[in-house]
């Protein structure tokens, strides 16, 4: 599973229309997209305005498809507008097999 973690800076007066904008992204592309596995949407515990998109692939291919996809250029065609970002936190493949609890 192929996994990342970007994160925004949203201009306070447009942070519904992000949250908006990300969950119709993560609908259409969960429905739409094979090798779309996760989309989550988060946000900072000291910062309502940072917010942070988590989406796991079943591949790094699935996610270049996702890239090129209509619904990735809609929801930066009006995010980046009023948001800053994204700035990549974290991205690689899930190691698979048991962890330590």
């Amino acid at each position: 599973m192929y996994q990342f973690l970007v994160s925004f800076t949203v201009q306070p007066a447009h942070r519904d229309d992000f949250i908006r904008a990300a969950r119709k992204v993560a609908r259409d592309s969960m429905a739409n997209e094979p090798g779309s596995a996760r989309f989550e949407l988060l946000q900072d515990e000291k910062d309502a305005h940072t917010l942070y998109l988590n989406e796991v692939y079943t591949d790094a291919l699935a996610f270049e498809t996702h890239a090129g996809g209509p619904y990735f250029g809609e929801f930066f065609a009006e995010v980046s507008d009023y948001a800053e970002g994204p700035t990549w936190l974290m991205r690689g493949n899930l190691i698979e097999g048991e962890t330590a609890a």
